[in-house]
């Protein structure tokens, strides 16, 4: 499961900084340039992806 969740994690973040790349004008070629809204939707996978990262690779609380 851990394994999972990092690999979707990962695809999370790479497409989210894309969109958000892609939403500011930095990376030009396709219709989602300049829109606002494809930036936003990038921060927004970008902060899921990065959430879902550090939950998959928190480690287990010790038990007493």
């Amino acid at each position: 499961m851990r394994i999972t969740l990092n690999i979707v994690a990962s695809l999370l973040v790479l497409a989210g900084a894309i969109w958000f790349l892609q939403g500011v004008n930095v990376l030009p070629g396709s219709f989602m340039t300049g829109q606002t809204r494809w930036a936003v939707y990038g921060g927004i996978a970008l902060v899921v992806g990065i959430a879902l990262l550090l939950t998959a690779n928190r480690r287990p609380r010790r038990e007493r």
